[in-house]
C-alpha cells in the first residue's frame, strides 16, 4: 500500500513537471467608437470599429522541449464587435502558424503579417489604425495583390534576440497557383496568379534608437513584372517625445509610388498624445489624436485626421462602405472618432 502510494505521488509530480512546460493563453480585444466623417460634400455618422486596436482573439500556446528548444502555436481570428460578426472569406484571417524556437532565434510556418507591414507599421504613431492610420495610402500600382499586410503559406526565420541589438527577419512564400485580384475586393473568387512572395527585413535598437529597412518581391500574376518594397523606417525616443517616420517606394512595372510619413508620440499624464503627416505624390494627410489610459487593458482616445486628394488620387479615411464608395478621385475628407479599447 505504501509503495503504491509513492509510485502516485511520483506520477503525480512527473504529471505537474510535464504541465508547466505547456502553456495556453486565451486572449483578444474589443475595439468600438463613435465615428464622423466628412467628404464628398456628404457627411455620415456611425459606429466604427478598431480606432486603436484591431479588435481579434485567438488562443496560443509554447511547449517546452527541454535543451532550450520550445515549440509553439498561434490561431488569431478578427471580429467586428459592432455587429458581432467575423471575416467572411476566412475564419482564423489575422494568424494561424507553428513555430520552433531557440538560441537559434524562430522558425515560423503559416499565415500572419509579412515583415513589409510591420516594417513601416512599428512607425506610424497610430499604429495603422483608425481614420489616421497610413496603410490606406499603399497603392498596389495595378500589380492584382491582394494583400500587402499578410501572406499565405510563408516559411520564416527571425533572429535571436540577444545579438545586441540586431534583429531581423526572412521570409519566402511558394506559389501555389492562386491568389484573389484585389481590382474586386467583394469577389470570393479566384484568379491564376503566381503570388510567390520573398521579403527581408534587418534593423537595430538600442536605447532610445530603433532603425530598420526591409525589401520585398511579389510575383503575383503570370507576366514578368514584379511588385517591389523598399521601405526605411525609425524612431528616437527623447523622454518627453517620440519622434518616427518612414520612407518607402512601391513599384510594379513602369508603375511607382513614393511614400513618407514623419509623427510623434508624447506621454501627457494618464496618456499619450499622437500626431502624423504623411504624404504621396497625390495626396497628403494629417492625423492627431489621444489615448487616455484607465488601467493597462482599458482605455479611451479620440482622434481626428484629414485627407488631401489631389486629380486623380482617392485616399479615403476610415468610415462607412456607403459613404467611401460616394467619393470620386479628388475629393478631400476626414474623420473624428472616439472610442472605447478593452483588452484580455
Amino acid at each position: 500500500m505504501k509503495k503504491s502510494l509513492i509510485a502516485l505521488a511520483v506520477l503525480g509530480s512527473m504529471v505537474g513537471a510535464a504541465s508547466a512546460q505547456s502553456s495556453v493563453t486565451l486572449f483578444g480585444g474589443v475595439d468600438l467608437n463613435a465615428r464622423y466623417n466628412k467628404g464628398g460634400g456628404k457627411t455620415a455618422k456611425s459606429m466604427g470599429t478598431d480606432g486603436i486596436y484591431s479588435s481579434r482573439w485567438g488562443v496560443r500556446g509554447v511547449e517546452d522541449l527541454g535543451g532550450g528548444l520550445k515549440a509553439g502555436f498561434w490561431l488569431e481570428a478578427a471580429i467586428n464587435p459592432d455587429d458581432g460578426t467575423t471575416n467572411a472569406r476566412r475564419f482564423w484571417h489575422r494568424r494561424t502558424s507553428v513555430s520552433l524556437m531557440g538560441d537559434f532565434g524562430e522558425v515560423r510556418l503559416g499565415r500572419f503579417l509579412t515583415n513589409q507591414f510591420t516594417a513601416y507599421a512599428d512607425f506610424d504613431p497610430f499604429g495603422t489604425n483608425g481614420v489616421g492610420d497610413s496603410s490606406k495610402f499603399i497603392e498596389v500600382l495595378g500589380s492584382g495583390m491582394s494583400s500587402t499586410t499578410r501572406a499565405d503559406n510563408i516559411i520564416a526565420y527571425y533572429l535571436p534576440s540577444n545579438l545586441g541589438g540586431f534583429y531581423g527577419s526572412a521570409e519566402v512564400a511558394a506559389g501555389e497557383g492562386r491568389a484573389q485580384l484585389a481590382t474586386n475586393p467583394a469577389d470570393t473568387t479566384s484568379v491564376e496568379a503566381n503570388n510567390k512572395y520573398l521579403g527581408f527585413r534587418l534593423g537595430y535598437a538600442a536605447g532610445p534608437m530603433n532603425v530598420s529597412v526591409a525589401f520585398a518581391n511579389s510575383d503575383v500574376d503570370t507576366s514578368n513584372n514584379d511588385y517591389k518594397r523598399t521601405t526605411v523606417s525609425g524612431s528616437y525616443d527623447l523622454g518627453v517625445v517620440k519622434l518616427m517616420g518612414f520612407y518607402q517606394t512601391n513599384k510594379f512595372g513602369a508603375r511607382k509610388q513614393n511614400i513618407g510619413l514623419v509623427g510623434a508620440s508624447a506621454p501627457l499624464g494618464s496618456g499619450t498624445v499622437r500626431a502624423s503627416y504623411m504624404e504621396s505624390s497625390l495626396a497628403k494627410q494629417l492625423a492627431v489624436g489621444y489615448i487616455h489610459d484607465l488601467s493597462k487593458r482599458t482605455a479611451v482616445y479620440g482622434t481626428v485626421s484629414r485627407v488631401t486628394n489631389e486629380k486623380g488620387s482617392r485616399i479615403r479615411v476610415a468610415g462607412p462602405t456607403a459613404w467611401r464608395d460616394g467619393l470620386v478621385a479628388g475629393q478631400d475628407n476626414g474623420g473624428v472618432e472616439v472610442g472605447v479599447r478593452h483588452t484580455f
